[in-house]
């Protein structure tokens, strides 16, 4: 007797393909499994089994020479029907359904057969671990329970495959995205450079030929437009460079002023004139990227001020030398972060679903790219809070 088709066989089927199991090499994990299967149950045979729309496909086969057999002679097609079940068929010469199986009347005599449903987390039974023997049988309680945790570890290294699957699928998308992120910016980097470049030599310009015209605060503003242009331009050579690779910035080490590099980054950094930020006094000087260390302090600063409700606003930034690393923690008095977020907020694309005082959410980008910056840079980050009293991230850059 054919056993017919589940009831949800076309989902069945696109499930069993998302493993991409089918016509796989032999793997020693699941022969294993297989050899093991037969020695508990002490059956000459013992087979992984996936069933597809014509066949049952053998992953795995112990005491068996066959690969497959066609869909209408398998037992298995029939145990998949009941996937919470173990399906047992004591004697099938007995048994009506497959008394002339050709798998029963010929080789390898299948008489005697036990199989556990390989079912995945959305129910649906791709086939069985089975054992076979060709005499009547009963298996013992223990063996059925063995057999189901065994059937267990099938499944457990099917979800690491397909879990391993999607790992590269995102490996080979990121990738993509890497590529396409870096021929933007080369082309964006193309597109503000030119304007930018043009804004500073009309300044320049502007500068030589009227200062004996303006007054002085005219003159202020055309050194302000001057500089900012020239800064503007700076971090965009910097940001290009770091577009390309974080491993990039790790190699790229120079001799750099802690101190002017912390007043460049203020400048870039839209803070209020209610809020007081402190900063080290004492002239610092570090090895280590300078862009990667701007682009963590741009990100924490930002965020010390949009993450602050209060009308006073405190920063405080602070350094200190140890013998493998430099150590910088920056603190505020915000909103605070709960400690079941500490973990998360690290995450890429968390947002925590909170607005900040300019009633806009966040992008869920900021803290991660922090976080790859501070690995890259064989660093690390953690982070303490107490709500509506402040927040401290503390970081490490190794030397």
């Amino acid at each position: 007797m054919v056993a017919h088709l589940t009831e949800n066989e076309e989902d069945r089927l696109k499930a069993l393909d998302s493993y991409e199991i089918l016509d796989s090499l032999p793997q020693k994990d699941y022969d294993d499994i297989t050899r093991l299967a037969s020695e508990i149950c002490n059956t000459p045979i013992s087979l992984i089994s996936f069933v597809d729309a014509e066949r049952q496909w053998f992953k795995s086969r112990f005491g068996l020479d066959a690969t497959e057999t066609p869909k209408e002679y398998a037992f298995c097609a029939h145990a998949i029907l009941e996937p919470d079940k173990v399906f047992v068929v004591h004697d099938a010469t007995k048994d009506k359904r497959f008394q002339n199986n050709p798998l029963t009347t010929g080789h390898p005599k299948v008489v005697f057969y036990t199989g556990v449903p390989l079912v995945n987390q959305e129910g649906h039974a791709l086939g069985t671990l089975c054992v076979i023997d060709n005499k009547p049988k009963e298996l013992t309680a223990n063996q059925i329970d063995a057999l189901k945790t065994l059937a267990n570890q099938v499944m457990a290294q099917l979800e690491l495959r397909l879990k391993v699957k999607e790992l590269n699928t995102l490996a080979l998308e990121l990738q993509k995205s890497n590529e396409y992120l870096e021929r933007f910016a080369l082309m964006a980097s193309h597109d503000i450079k030119s304007p930018l470049t043009s804004i500073m030599l009309t300044g320049q310009l502007l500068k030589a030929k009227y200062h004996s015209q303006l007054d002085e605060k005219g003159n202020q503003m055309l050194d302000i437009v001057n500089s900012s242009a020239s800064s503007l331009l700076k971090f965009l050579n910097q940001m290009l460079e770091y577009s390309k690779s974080y491993k990039t910035l790790a190699q790229k080490k120079d001799e750099i002023c802690l101190n002017d590099l912390i007043q460049e980054v203020l400048k870039l950094v839209s803070i209020p004139d209610s809020f007081r930020v402190e900063t080290p006094k004492d002239l610092l000087y570090i090895r280590t990227s300078a862009i990667a260390l701007e682009q963590i302090l741009i990100n924490l600063l930002n965020n010390a001020v949009r993450y602050n409700d209060k009308d006073a606003g405190f920063i405080r930034l602070t350094f200190e030398e140890k013998a493998d690393c430099y150590q910088f923690r920056i603190s505020d008095n915000g909103v605070g972060i709960e400690q079941k977020n500490y973990v998360r907020i690290f995450e890429p694309m968390t947002t925590l679903n909170s607005r900040d005082r300019y009633n806009k959410r966040g992008s869920g980008i900021g803290l991660s790219t922090v976080k790859n910056l501070v690995d890259s840079l064989g660093g690390q980050i953690c982070v303490e809070s107490a709500l509506n009293e402040g927040t401290t991230f503390q970081f490490t850059i190794r030397k």
